[in-house]
Parts: C-alpha cells; sequence; structure tokens
C-alpha cells in the first residue's frame, strides 16, 4: 500500500505514516534528531499517540525509531504531559499488536521509559539510553562517566536486558526488527504466519542427543541443540549478551514459529538466577501473547545460591518466571535434556504448571536434588565410603525419568532422535488449543 501520512502537518519532530513493511502493513514513526535533538513538545507526543491509537485500532505492528533528547524543556509542563499521554497509547499496545523500537541515537529520560514497554529494541551502535544522564549522574554520586558506558548499546546488551538486539547502524537495524516481526502476527486474534520450508518434520535428529557429555556435569551448548531441532538450522537470539545462562530465540519447526526457552550450561551451569528468570519470563509472555507456542528446553541443577540474590529478590523474580508459564494459554511442550532438580524443575513449565506435553531423554535426571547435594544433607555424619554408597544407590534408583514417568510428571520417555518428529506432530495436535480465561481485568504480576 502507498504511504499514508498521519497528521502530516503538526509542527515537531515526530512524522508518522501507514506503510507496507516487508510484506505487512505496519504504523511507521519516526523522530528527526535534527530538530533540537528529537526534543518532545506535546505536539510531537501526540504524534505518537496517534500513532499508538492508530495501531491499535487497525490491528497492525507498530515501529518506531527513537532519537529523542527527552521532553521540551522550553515548552515545560505540558510537553512532559504529551508524553504521558503517548506512554498510556503505548501500554495500550501492550499484548494486543507488536511494538518496535529502533534506537538509532540518544533516548533520554522519558522516550527512555518507552523502551521499556515495547514488546522489542533494537539498538544500534551509535545509540545510548538512560533516564539521568551523565551529568546527573556525576553530580549525585561524583561518578563522571559517558554517554556510551552508561547507556550505550553494549551496556543494555550486557547488564540491563533493554536491548532485544544490537545492530551496525540503522539499515541493519531495520532489517533486524522486520526479522523480529517475522515471527509474530498483525495482532493478538491472528496465529502467527506459517513459514516456507522445505525441511521434513518428520527429520531425524541423531545429532541432538549426540551434544550432550557423557558426564552429568559436562558442559556443552544448548543452541546446538536448538539448531538440530529447528527447521533448516535457523534460529533468532533475542537478548544473547544478557542473562546468558538461559537462551531465548524465536525458530521454525515444520513451518509454524514457536519460541523456544532453554538452560545453557555453558554459563553458570545453567543455573537460574534474577536476570536469567527476568528474562525467561518477559520471553514467555510475549510468546504468549501473541500465540507462539512455547518449547521449553531443561537442563538446570536449581537456582544459583548466594546471600547477594536473596537479599536483592530471588524470590519475587523466580516468581516471575512461575507465573508467565502458569498464565500462558498457548500450547507448550517441555523437554528434560538432562537435569532437573528442585524448585528450578517446577519453574522450567514442569508437567504440573500445565505444560500440554512433557518429554524426556533417556538419561535424564529429575529429582529434589542431586546425589552429591543428598548426601551432604542426609549422611552428615556418614563415613566417605556409606556418603559413596549412598550417593550411587539414590543415582540408580532416583536419578532417572522412568520413576517420574510412572507417576505422571513425564508424558514419555523418548530417543533424541525423535525430538524434532515428537515436538512437530504435537504442534500439528496442538494448532486448535484454547483455554477458557478466567473473567478479570487484569492479573497481579509478580515485579
Amino acid at each position: 500500500m502507498a504511504n499514508v501520512a498521519l497528521q502530516h502537518m503538526v509542527p515537531g519532530s515526530i512524522r508518522s505514516d501507514v506503510r507496507e513493511f516487508h510484506g505487512r502493513d505496519v504504523v511507521w514513526v519516526e523522530v528527526d534528531a535534527s530538530d533540537r535533538k528529537g526534543a518532545l513538545s506535546s505536539d510531537s507526543s501526540s504524534m505518537l499517540e496517534l500513532a499508538a491509537v492508530t495501531a491499535l485500532h487497525a490491528h497492525i505492528p507498530l515501529v518506531c525509531i527513537m532519537r529523542s533528547s527527552g521532553a521540551d524543556i522550553v515548552e515545560g509542563f505540558a510537553a512532559l504531559h504529551g508524553w504521558g499521554r503517548a506512554a498510556k497509547a503505548l501500554a495500550d499496545c501492550s499484548g494486543v499488536v507488536p511494538t518496535v523500537f529502533i534506537v538509532d541515537g540518544p533516548a533520554v529520560s522519558g522516550p527512555a521509559l518507552l523502551l521499556g514497554i515495547a514488546d522489542h529494541v533494537v539498538m544500534t551502535d551509535e545509540a545510548y539510553a538512560f533516564v539521568s544522564g551523565p551529568t546527573m549522574v556525576a553530580e549525585f554520586t561524583g561518578v563522571v562517566i559517558d554517554n556510551d558506558e552508561l547507556g550505550g548499546a553494549a551496556s543494555h546488551a550486557r547488564y540491563t536486558g533493554a536491548a532485544t538486539l544490537v545492530a551496525t547502524d540503522l539499515p541493519a537495524a531495520i532489517d533486524a526488527a522486520a526479522q523480529l516481526l517475522s515471527y509474530f502476527p498483525q495482532h493478538n486474534d491472528q496465529e502467527a504466519p506459517r513459514w516456507e520450508t522445505d525441511d521434513d518434520i518428520q527429520r531425524s535428529v541423531p545429532e541432538a542427543g549426540a551434544i550432550i557429555p557423557p558426564s552429568s556435569t559436562g558442559s556443552y551448548d544448548v543452541r546446538a541443540v536448538i539448531r538440530a531441532l529447528a527447521d533448516d538450522g535457523e534460529l533468532l537470539e533475542l537478548r544473547p549478551r544478557w542473562a546468558s545462562n538461559v537462551v531465548t530465540a524465536l525458530t521454525t519447526i515444520g513451518g509454524m514459529p514457536v519460541g523456544i526457552v532453554a538452560n545453557q550450561p555453558l554459563a553458570l551451569a545453567g543455573t537460574l538466577d534474577i536476570p536469567a528468570s527476568q528474562k525467561a519470563a518477559r520471553f514467555v509472555a510475549c510468546c504468549d501473547a501473541f500465540n507462539l507456542p512455547i518449547i521449553t528446553l531443561v537442563d538446570t541443577p536449581g537456582f544459583y545460591p548466594g546471600k547477594d540474590l536473596e537479599w536483592r529478590g530471588m524470590i519475587r523474580h523466580g516468581a516471575q518466571l512461575v507465573f508467565a508459564y502458569g498464565r500462558a494459554s498457548v500450547p507448550r511442550i517441555c523437554v528434560i535434556l538432562r537435569k532437573s532438580y528442585g524448585g528450578a524443575y517446577i519453574v522450567m513449565d514442569s508437567k504440573k504448571m500445565g505444560n500440554d506435553l512433557c518429554l524426556a531423554w533417556p538419561w535424564a535426571e529429575l529429582a529434589v536434588m542431586g546425589a552429591g547435594q543428598a548426601a551432604a544433607i542426609l549422611q552428615r555424619r556418614a563415613t566417605p565410603e556409606e556418603r559413596a554408597a549412598f550417593e550411587a544407590d539414590y543415582a540408580e534408583r532416583l536419578l532417572n525419568p522412568y520413576v517420574a514417568a510412572e507417576r505422571g510428571y513425564v508424558d514419555a520417555v523418548i530417543d533424541p532422535a525423535e525430538t524434532r518428529t515428537i515436538i512437530g506432530e504435537a504442534l500439528i495436535a496442538l494448532l486448535d488449543k484454547r483455554e477458557t480465561l478466567q473473567a478479570r481485568p487484569h492479573d497481579n504480576t509478580p515485579l
């Protein structure tokens, strides 16, 4: 379709229109940094508000290129009020239409907070974003810091998780935004678009199981398992540098877009900490909002222990992941690759959390804790020989998937080579899955 401008003659730093973007209609918003560094006047903010309202009512995605120094301080309170209306309109879009922000310059103060509302944020190497800038940091804390270190793309990719993806420049960022949107429907009342693929859904994947080391403590890259299961070995990993002990990725199986959540043994042995819980919970909620099935690959010895984590709120943040899975109504398939211990077993979409299919590989270990941990608690006063015998007996009797399968906690123990086929067939069977949701204004998400 031809571009249809929205309020074309309104003065200010923002221009928006409805256009075709890689084969789909979107509302396109662009902030012009040459106009007083993209300062948002009340008129400019009204343009962003209108763009979000248009996207919501037309049921099409919103893509915004952000370059803004913040609210227009010359205009004063009116500019703040306008930004507040824009934030409210963007919040209304959440979970209804996909929203992607591309940051190609500054995003300071209010505009920075909009990045936290958007579904996905792509930052270029030249971008930076923060609520309080280097001047305020130096004045209040005495720490001298520059824009890039405080809020550059690398900082947000590594430390805050605000950046979903990082691109070298604006054209690359636009391509990344298009790639992101290709996995999502136009709005939450549609199914995700099917992809064309020649990769047979019945393809055997013996290489997936061969990746797992013989030792239960051996390390491996879980992304290799995901590539083995995915169509043509392709995946789009989101927030790859933040909370690297869990992998969140988009891919397709049999042409069907899916979200993957997987423990990563290469980082912290795949344990769950606060950032990992936040990262996975946000991703699960996004997939659930836009009808993407969720496949969870489990290999974790539990939550990462530590006083610092507990004092920072491991309970609250671990609950975010439990809550995200517990309320998700899309098709959910769990595959236990190796270890699944303790509370982490529950939060990684266990059977009693309501998944549709729970599979385990033959060497999977499901237990309250590992043999060494159990011996340390139950055999505190035992001799080394007695502890060794206890650990051997514990591992033989309990650290296998068959006990869990007998009790209904695992639906099937499968040959790893059959994993792609079984997942693909399950996804087809679950295409018509519908759940009756409880009538309520909204839930009370743990934060």
